[in-house]
C-alpha cells in the first residue's frame, strides 16, 4: 500500500518540484547550471559507464580513493558520477578532472528515473552512505541494472525513521546486489530493515591520503598566513561561531599572533557570520571574497567549500564543528590524516566509533564543555611539543586503518 502512494505522489509531484526548483535557482545562482538534469535530461551515452552516485562533499571525499584506484587499475573503464549538491560536485570536479564525467542525480520521479537510467545506460550503479530511493532502485531492478550500496551507514535514529514506511524501503533494500556497511552496528539495522546481502566492509573515508596536491595547497595557505599560529574551527554550526570568539580573547593571551580560521559548515551562512563578527568588533577577510588576512586580522571567514582539507595543513590547532552544539559532529579523519591536534565537544554521536577508535589510541582530545575546550587549547598552545605528540598519534592511527576500498573495488570489478 505504501509503495503504491509513494509512486502515486512521486508522479503528481513534477509541477511541484518544477517550481521548488525555480525557487531555489532564483535564490541560489549555483542551482541553475545544468537544471534539467534534475529531472533526468542529461546526455546520452552508450559506453555503459559504471555509475558512482555521491550525494555531496562528505560523500564525494569518501568515493575519492575509491575512483581513483579504479581508473588507475582501468584506463578505458568510463565512469560516470552524479551528485546532489553543487558543492559536492564542485569538489569531484576539482579533484577528477578529466578522469569521469559527471551529472546531477535526478529527483525520485518514475520519469526522471527513467529517463536518467535510460540516457546513461550504466553497467553497475554504486551508492554511497545511506542513498535509499524507492523508485531510482525499482527501475534498476527492472532494468536489470546491479546496484550497489557502499560506505553504508544507518543510526538508530534513521532507522526508526525508515522502519515507519518498512513497506517503502524494505523491497528497495532487498533489491540491493550488496550492502557494504561501515560497522557492525550498521549492518544490523541494514539488516533490520530488510537488505538481505549485508556484510562489514569498513569505513572508506579511513582510506584517506593526503595526496601531493593538497600538500602543496597546505604548504601555499601556510606561506598566506605568514608564520601564524593558526586555529581551525572547521564546519560550525549556529552557537559555534559565537563560542569561537568568545574563546579567542582567552587563547590569544597565549599566543597573541593567533589566527583563527572559521569554516562554516554551510558557506551561504557566511553573510551572516560576518554580521554576527562586525557586531563583536571584529573584521574578518572572507575568502568567497577572494581576500586573505593581514598581519593583525585575528579571524579568517572561509565561506566557501572544499578547501577544508587544504587548510587542515597550515592548522596547529583543530577543533570539529557540530560537536559543540547538538548536532552529531563531523569528520576528524581528514585532520587526524595531516596529523594535526584534535579537540572535539560533548557531541560526536554521527562518529562515534570513529572516536571511540581515535580514543582508544589517545589521538584526540574530547571535552565536555567550552570552558575545557578553552583550557585544553592554552594548553596545546604553551606546549607545542604536547600538541605535535597528539598530532603524531592521530597521524599513526589513521595510517593503521583502511581496507574498505579495496573490498569495494574487489566488489565492483567482480561485477563488471
Amino acid at each position: 500500500m505504501m509503495s503504491r502512494l509513494y509512486r502515486l505522489l512521486t508522479r503528481l509531484l513534477p509541477p511541484l518540484l518544477l517550481l521548488f526548483t525555480w525557487q531555489r535557482m532564483l535564490r541560489r545562482s549555483a542551482y541553475r547550471a545544468q537544471w534539467q538534469e534534475r529531472f533526468g535530461f542529461v546526455p546520452r551515452r552508450n559506453d555503459r559507464p559504471l555509475w558512482i552516485h555521491a550525494v555531496s562533499v562528505g560523500e564525494g571525499m569518501a568515493a575519492l580513493p575509491l575512483i581513483r584506484q579504479l581508473r588507475e587499475r582501468h584506463p578505458d573503464l568510463p565512469i560516470l558520477v552524479s551528485s546532489t549538491t553543487p558543492t559536492g560536485r564542485a569538489l569531484l570536479a576539482r579533484e577528477l578532472a578529466g578522469m569521469v564525467t559527471q551529472v546531477y542525480l535526478p529527483y525520485d520521479l518514475p520519469g526522471a528515473v527513467r529517463r536518467f537510467l535510460e540516457r546513461s545506460q550504466p553497467r553497475l550503479g554504486v551508492l554511497m552512505e545511506t542513498e535509499l530511493w524507492p523508485n531510482l532502485l525499482q527501475v534498476a531492478r527492472q532494468r536489470g541494472i546491479p546496484m550497489m550500496l557502499l560506505n553504508g551507514r544507518l543510526s538508530a535514529r534513521s532507522l526508526a525513521g525508515y522502519r515507519r514506511f518498512a513497506s517503502l524501503f524494505a523491497p528497495a533494500l532487498a533489491g540491493l546486489d550488496w550492502v557494504a556497511a561501515q560497522n557492525p552496528d550498521d549492518a544490523q539495522r541494514f539488516a533490520e530493515l530488510g537488505a538481505t546481502r549485508v556484510s562489514v566492509a569498513g569505513q572508506m573515508k579511513l582510506d584517506l591520503q593526503i595526496d601531493a596536491g593538497q600538500r602543496a595547497r597546505g604548504a601555499s595557505w601556510q606561506e598566506r598566513f605568514a608564520g601564524r599560529r593558526v586555529w581551525v574551527f572547521a564546519s560550525t554550526h549556529p552557537g559555534e561561531e559565537e563560542l569561537a570568539w568568545a574563546s579567542l580573547s582567552s587563547l590569544r593571551k597565549i599566543e597573541p599572533k593567533l589566527l583563527l580560521v572559521l569554516i562554516p559548515r554551510h558557506p551561504e551562512r557566511g553573510d551572516a557570520v560576518a554580521e554576527q563578527l562586525r557586531s563583536v568588533g571584529l573584521s574578518a577577510p572572507r575568502r568567497s571574497q577572494g581576500e586573505f588576512p593581514g598581519a593583525d586580522d585575528p579571524v579568517y571567514l572561509v565561506d566557501t567549500l572544499g578547501e577544508l582539507i587544504d587548510l587542515y595543513g597550515a592548522a596547529d590547532l583543530v577543533w570539529i564543528g557540530g560537536s559543540f552544539v547538538a548536532r552529531g559532529g563531523h569528520n576528524p579523519i581528514e585532520a587526524a590524516a595531516w596529523g594535526r591536534p584534535i579537540i572535539v565537544g560533548p557531541h560526536m554521536e554521527n562518529f562515534f566509533d570513529t572516536l571511540r577508535s581515535l580514543q582508544a589510541a589517545d589521538a584526540i582530545c574530547q571535552v565536555a564543555s567550552a570552558e575545557e575546550a578553552v583550557r585544553r587549547s592554552a594548553e596545546y598552545l604553551a606546549a607545542p611539543d604536547l600538541a605535535r605528540a597528539l598530532g603524531e598519534r592521530a597521524a599513526t592511527w589513521q595510517a593503521k586503518q583502511g581496507g574498505a576500498v579495496a573490498r569495494a573495488l574487489a566488489a565492483i570489478e567482480e561485477r563488471l
